[in-house]
């Protein structure tokens, strides 16, 4: 079943995981993922990668339960509904804001990541040394992409 609103992940990226709703960071990220995965034009992009299950864990929902949900054709309000209601660990706006602001300033932890981390960021602007964390590497290689300059 095709989605109308779902994004074409061919053509653009999704938002980034800084857009946030219901005061989560990566959830509009992970919708437009779960969507265009529906659609088959997830292009490059992986519904329920590691940065996803980090937004699924932490709220405590199946990524197949949210995928059926987005196949039914709900929006983003009534996703998040869905989530609230529905989430095995429930969290107020002090603790999803605490949350979502860590994921920001978030960096490689281990030697296994770090490693991971500099491939990336060495085949889409070795150049730049200002990259530090996880956010600001996704946001450059969106934008590296689909034909911005880093």
């Amino acid at each position: 079943m095709a989605l109308k609103h779902a994004p074409d992940l061919t053509k653009q990226p999704p938002r980034s995981t800084r857009v946030r709703l219901g005061g989560y960071a990566l959830l509009p990220r992970v919708l437009d993922k779960g969507r265009a995965t529906i659609n088959g034009k997830n292009g490059e992009y992986k519904y329920n990668c590691p940065h996803d299950q980090r937004f699924l864990s932490y709220v405590g929902i199946n990524a197949e339960a949210l995928k059926k949900r987005l196949a039914a054709g709900k929006g983003d309000a009534e996703i998040l509904k869905w989530i609230e209601k529905n989430a095995k660990h429930k969290h107020n706006p002090v603790e999803i804001k605490a949350w979502s602001d860590y994921l920001e300033q978030r960096v490689p932890q281990d030697n296994e990541s770090r490693g991971y981390f500099c491939d990336i960021l060495s085949k889409v602007a070795p150049k730049r040394d200002d990259i530090g964390t996880w956010f600001e590497l996704l946001d450059l290689d969106d934008y590296a992409s689909f034909g911005g300059k880093p």
